[in-house]
């Protein structure tokens, strides 16, 4: 492979007193991953040198400050800040949100400009993050409000993929949410992932109820049988392979997931508890539906174990793999549907 045509993956470092660096630095540890992409820090040398001395890692950065100054032989780190920076590592300061912050915006704008091809999110602290400039609950939010599309957030291993119909909201305002347009929405979303991101011609996508036991024929509510079924009963008509709703608590139990290619949670913990539960540790999370591709780890900062070296790289790992792979099938795809078009 030419080197100027590998994958460049973008790496925003998160909270900075996090865990994130330490991933990143672990998974790059290994030098055969620059076999598979050209991954840039969006950082500064010292704050990465900083860590590596406190977790005793001995590897080797290349320091940039221009995206075109970059090695596709080394981790590279464009310098987007030269003072220094207090850190205090395992605690949330208002500071290292505040860098936090810059580095996801520069990798933003690189990826908005086609400078890098994916983009690789390190955690960020929800609450130290927030600004005036950063005024949302989580990166999938600031993405969606960067980048074009409607976003849906998919976590994701080899066999299994949850997207959530409703994302970062209480679990008061749920019910009301849920709507036949938002589920109509991200039903079309995730179909439209499952075939173009991951390469599956004819998805078939279960979509899970919102009340226990699909609300036993209205007895403990009447959305399932009012909202959600008639919903996909509808889409249904439109040749869309969906299914449901299923009660969650069975459909997980009863490893029903294993038969589908997708699977719509109505809110957040519906599907990030069962998944987590099966798969953490090599999870992903995907913002599907935009027009640039992002993937991350499914944790968080881990605070507690900063600068430990206990962290586990192997989610981080496995969201650099997702992105790249991602991406390459993206590109697949619209080769193969322009030359139909051409063919038409």
């Amino acid at each position: 492979m030419d080197k100027s045509d590998k994958i460049i993956v973008g790496i925003s470092i998160g909270d900075l007193n996090g865990i994130g660096i330490e991933v990143i630095l672990k998974t790059f540890q290994d030098k055969r991953m620059l076999d598979f992409c050209t991954p840039v820090l969006f950082g500064a040398t010292k704050v990465i040198s900083y860590h590596k001395k406190a977790l005793s890692l001995d590897i080797p950065v290349h320091g940039i400050t221009s995206i075109n100054q970059i090695n596709h032989n080394k981790i590279n780190v464009l310098n987007i800040w030269k003072e220094d920076v207090d850190l205090e590592l395992g605690v949330s300061t208002k500071v290292s949100g505040e860098y936090a912050a810059k580095s996801l915006a520069f990798a933003m704008e690189h990826l908005k400009e086609d400078k890098i091809n994916v983009l690789l999110t390190a955690p960020i602290n929800k609450e130290n993050i927030q600004s005036e400039t950063f005024n949302f609950p989580g990166h999938t939010e600031y993405l969606e409000a960067n980048l074009e599309g409607n976003s849906l957030m998919i976590l994701m291993t080899d066999k299994l993929r949850i997207g959530l119909i409703t994302g970062h909201i209480p679990i008061s305002k749920v019910a009301e949410a849920i709507t036949p347009a938002l589920i109509k929405e991200k039903v079309k979303i995730m179909h439209e992932s499952l075939k173009k991101d991951f390469g599956i011609s004819k998805p078939k996508i279960a979509v899970l109820s919102l009340n226990p036991h699909c609300g036993d024929n209205g007895v403990i509510g009447k959305e399932d049988d009012e909202i959600i079924k008639p919903t996909i009963d509808e889409i249904k008509e439109n040749g869309t392979l969906v299914f449901g709703p299923y009660a969650a608590d069975g459909f997980f139990g009863s490893e029903t997931y294993k038969q589908f290619d997708g699977v719509l949670a109505t809110y957040h913990d519906q599907g990030l508890a069962p998944f987590k539960a099966l798969s953490f540790g090599n999870g992903v999370n995907f913002t599907a539906g935009l027009n640039k591709i992002r993937t991350s780890p499914d944790h968080g900062t881990g605070f507690d174990i900063a600068g430990k070296k206990l962290a586990n790289p192997s989610s981080f790992t496995e969201a650099l793999f997702a992105g790249i792979q991602i991406y390459k099938n993206r590109n697949e795809y619209l080769q193969l549907t322009k030359n139909q078009l051409l063919v038409k």
